[in-house]
């Protein structure tokens, strides 16, 4: 269902907002990564735990490199313009091509939050995804304790569709999370607004 491009069906081209500049990672952003994965605060809604030395940072960007070359569902980097420091990443967490979807994830640096940013980012995304790609549906999932981010979504004109109990083991446990989507045909009040 994705359009082809001569680079790949995942190729992550550089996105711009007011503020941000989302771009693939390189193995230079590895303090940066460190500097905000290392948060416990961060770290507590994803699935992924903080990191406890700059060594993970490290293999996670391996690991995001390997993800580019095999044109398989990455991240960007999303890093603040002002400071040219990597803040966070959103991107592509599952895609399906018989059913047009993708799955967007997303974290960002704690002294970030509450700032718009994310909201300004994802925006971004659900646009690129609709005008560069052949997807009909873009979804994405919050942990319940984790209301922000559903306010980040609906923002962005995504829109609960109901809550799926223990759907998801995160650090020890089972977590029920809130699920979200918007459709290619559903109104996108922050369209261009970034």
């Amino acid at each position: 269902m994705f359009t082809p491009n001569p680079y790949g069906l995942f190729s992550m081209p550089p996105l711009e907002t007011q503020r941000l500049r989302l771009r693939r990672m390189t193995m230079r952003d590895a303090r940066d990564v460190f500097a905000y994965s290392r948060d416990e605060e961060v770290a507590r809604h994803v699935l992924w735990s903080a990191q406890k030395d700059i060594s993970e940072a490290k293999d996670y960007l391996r690991y995001m490199l390997r993800r580019y070359r095999a044109d398989e569902p990455s991240s960007w980097g999303i890093e603040e313009k002002r400071t040219g420091k990597l803040v966070g990443t959103i991107g592509y967490m599952a895609y399906s091509e018989d059913n047009g979807s993708v799955e967007v994830g997303y974290s960002l640096a704690r002294w970030l939050w509450n700032g718009g940013y994310m909201t300004e980012a994802l925006a971004r995304v659900i646009d690129y995804t609709f005008d560069a790609m052949d997807v009909n549906r873009i979804e994405a999932q919050h942990e319940l304790d984790n209301p922000a981010s559903g306010r980040v979504m609906e923002k962005c004109g995504m829109q609960r569709e109901g809550v799926l109990r223990q759907r998801l083991y995160n650090k020890g446990k089972f977590v029920d999370v809130a699920l979200y989507a918007i459709l290619r045909g559903d109104p996108r009040p922050m369209k261009g607004k970034y």
